[in-house]
């Protein structure tokens, strides 16, 4: 079975725009991990449009109130984000490329131009026993350099995967099978994620196809799920999705 780590982000961001705390973040997430969600994800961006530093500890707490359940904080590597994050010890950071004021996760990281510098902030958050995770595009020419970068897992970037799924749902996959394959064959030690627009239409396929994907990161789509079918109903049918 899949992993399902809930993104609370969107959640956040609607309690954000009244200056209150409604909807309760904190509540939001003991009922997303009480229907059976593995999870919890956040990304606080520079801003805090989103998630907050200050919700981070909550949330922990909440994570470690259910077992096997994890926290994964994901963000740009700045030294405030470094030094957050290993404060907090989350059981996986996930690394993006984001600029500072970007709307969304959009791209992964470049391996052979970020290469030291990716090396260097992995090692930082594996001395503190912080999973690692970095955000990558469905593209061979952005892989060169995993073996000096030693991250624990990929997160494959899969929005060009939903973007096509509504057209061809074997020409979406293709890239990430060779990706997957790539892996396999010259990084058998690094795990698979995946993430960015999955949801009840094209996450079944994706993971028949890649059986071997250890967590997948959903937010926005099940905020949207949730506002028709309650987040109950919404968890436990990306549950039975992912264990398929």
């Amino acid at each position: 079975m899949t992993a399902l780590s809930v993104n609370v982000n969107k959640f956040a961001l609607i309690r954000n725009s009244r200056g209150t705390n409604h909807p309760d973040l904190i509540q939001i997430c003991n009922q997303i991990l009480k229907y059976g969600a593995n999870g919890i994800t956040v990304h606080p961006r520079p801003d805090e449009r989103h998630s907050k530093i200050s919700d981070l500890k909550p949330i922990k707490d909440i994570v470690r109130n259910f077992e096997k359940a994890e926290f994964n904080i994901e963000g740009y590597p700045s030294k405030k984000f470094i030094k957050t994050v290993i404060n907090i010890k989350p059981d996986q950071v996930t690394l993006v490329p984001d600029p500072p004021n970007t709307l969304t996760s959009s791209f992964g990281w470049d391996c052979k131009k970020n290469k030291d510098f990716l090396s260097k902030t992995v090692k930082k958050f594996q001395e503190s026993n912080i999973r690692v995770s970095i955000f990558i595009n469905p593209s061979l020419n952005t892989l060169k350099n995993l073996e000096y970068i030693k991250p624990n897992r990929v997160e494959l970037y899969t929005f060009n995967y939903s973007k096509k799924f509504k057209v061809d749902k074997n020409t979406a996959i293709s890239p990430y099978l060779k990706i997957v394959n790539f892996l396999n064959n010259h990084f058998p030690s690094i795990e698979l994620n995946a993430g960015h627009d999955l949801n009840t239409i094209n996450l079944q396929f994706f993971l028949s196809q890649i059986p071997t994907i250890k967590e997948v990161s959903i937010g926005h789509a099940i905020v949207c799920d949730s506002i028709q079918m309650g987040i109950e109903k919404t968890i436990k049918k990306y549950l039975e999705l992912s264990s398929k």
